[in-house]
């Protein structure tokens, strides 16, 4: 495992925004504070749940300042520097580097859809050789960017700038998770993008996944952590049935649901964060506004966010107490009082499709 890189869960960190649309860098504390007494191992600041398209390149810099200060000391601080403009990610990269961040995140360029020999070549070495002391994590998720970084040119990367020493793994594909593993070697880090498959991804022999770098942690950081601690300690079985505990949530990363128009039946996918957001507005811990062009849940999607946090909360109380006692909220009375739940519908969603 290369320096900087460590076995572990890492919050990508929403980023709270006020009525008026301004990122809210007071409640930005104060979510980065909840996951550090929870004992998140790190923190992604400005990855796509925290919107990082939307920002300006001020804000974006501004809450990389942020989360790199509250976190020194405490936990580690990855910051999200890609772009689909390689001047961009490297510039980005030199003020996570003066900010102190122990790693960067750079996601496969989005729109213009380079291959994976031009990634590799003109995008992830120019910032490698720029900041050789900087570790570099490569995300893949081509379901957001429309391209992807192939495992042979994630090691060849490895094998030329030891400072590339793992990858955020979001395609989906075990079989892709392991081909990397293969050209990649035994000490080469794989940290899963995708909340729903960590668990599997990491017990996999031909994986061995570290961690995971999660959504859902926004809400539970303790009971996510303690997942993955379980893995590495070799306790599956604790594991297991924290995972199967978590599941429901995980499953709300994305919500879709089907919705009736007048010309026929459409699928409609509320995508991260729009979902997290929404249960973090429904807990209290601030309001749920995404940034445009991201907006507002169908009735259906809320429908179903409110049923999955309130089984949870039934359930399995444990996982979302730590979140009502830092933040100081009665969830009994938030999840089932009859006057909030119509307030969410009317916050959180569109009247119609």
């Amino acid at each position: 495992m290369q320096p900087g890189l460590q076995h572990g869960c890492f919050t990508a960190l929403v980023t709270p925004f006020t009525e008026d649309g301004s990122v809210d860098y007071t409640g930005l504390e104060k979510i980065a504070s909840f996951q550090i007494e929870n004992g998140i191992t790190g923190i992604l600041a400005v990855g796509t749940t925290g919107e990082s398209p939307t920002l300006s390149w001020e804000e974006h810099i501004r809450i990389i300042d942020t989360i790199a200060k509250k976190t020194r000391g405490q936990c580690a601080c990855i910051a999200g520097t890609g772009s689909n403009n390689t001047a961009e990610a490297v510039s980005a990269t030199g003020h996570a580097a003066k900010a102190g961040c122990d790693a960067v995140l750079l996601v496969d360029p989005y729109y213009n859809g380079p291959s994976s020999l031009e990634i590799r070549r003109e995008y992830i070495e120019p910032v490698a050789r720029a900041y050789p002391d900087m570790t570099i994590i490569p995300y893949v998720i081509p379901g957001r960017t429309g391209t992807q970084l192939l495992p042979e040119d994630l090691a060849l990367l490895y094998k030329k700038h030891p400072n590339v020493g793992g990858v955020k793994e979001a395609t989906g594909n075990l079989d892709n998770m392991r081909r990397t593993r293969t050209c990649c070697g035994d000490d080469y880090t794989i940290y899963s993008g995708d909340d729903g498959i960590a668990f599997d991804m990491m017990t996999d022999p031909e994986i061995r996944g570290m961690g995971m770098i999660s959504v859902m942690s926004n809400i539970a950081p303790k009971a996510v952590t303690e997942m993955v601690e379980h893995v590495v300690k070799g306790h599956i079985e604790a594991a297991g049935k924290l995972r199967m505990a978590l599941a429901p949530l995980f499953d709300l990363v994305t919500v879709t649901t089907t919705e009736t128009t007048p010309f026929g039946d459409v699928s409609c996918r509320a995508r991260n964060p729009l979902p997290v957001k929404a249960l973090m507005h429904i807990m209290d811990i601030f309001p749920g506004n995404c940034r445009r062009p991201l907006g507002k849940m169908t009735r259906k999607g809320l429908a179903n966010v409110l049923d999955t946090v309130r089984q949870v909360h039934r359930n399995h109380p444990e996982i979302l107490r730590p979140a009502a006692d830092f933040f100081g909220v009665d969830l009994d009375s938030r999840l089932n009082d009859p006057a909030l739940e119509k307030d969410y519908y009317k916050v959180l969603c569109y009247p119609d499709y």
